[in-house]
């Protein structure tokens, strides 16, 4: 079964790569490499929920919002590979806007390294940070960026 069959099987599709907010592209790659942008968890142009984890988004909430970047980094990793199951998740870094006093980031984080491990399997293992920051574009809770590696 490959990549697009397991995302199917979890009532997901590859959404379009989001376009850019800024001045700056959705992904650079050199050779295998792929590095990608942050990603915000932007459902069709338009953040599902904005704020604080700890604060006005709850740990419960913000996991599948970390699931979503991860969904939109996906897209960007078909678009440069032309083919999902040609890429390998290296690392992960997941920036989550944190309440002071939150410090779960690591089970924020959870939410996209979950999510990209059943899609990809053991091409979905990868390192990871997971940092806790005051603020991100947009005021959106989470933000995932990766390098990926093309394969075959």
């Amino acid at each position: 079964m490959g990549a697009l069959d397991r995302l199917r099987d979890l009532g997901e599709q590859l959404p379009a790569v989001p376009p850019p907010a800024a001045a700056y592209t959705p992904f650079t790659r050199v050779g295998d490499l792929v590095y990608t942008s942050g990603q915000l968890p932007v459902v069709e142009g338009a953040l599902p929920m904005t704020g604080k984890v700890g604060a006005e988004v709850t740990l419960e909430l913000a996991q599948p919002l970390a699931r979503r970047c991860a969904l939109n980094v996906l897209a960007i990793g078909a678009e440069a590979a032309g083919d999902l199951d040609r890429i390998r998740v290296v690392k992960l870094t997941v920036f989550v806007a944190s309440d002071p006093s939150f410090t779960e980031q690591h089970l924020v984080a959870n939410g996209a390294s979950e999510f990209l491990g059943e899609v990809l399997g053991d091409a979905g293992v990868h390192a990871r940070s997971a940092v806790g920051v005051a603020v991100l574009p947009l005021d959106a809770p989470v933000e995932v960026e990766a390098i990926l590696q093309i394969t075959g």
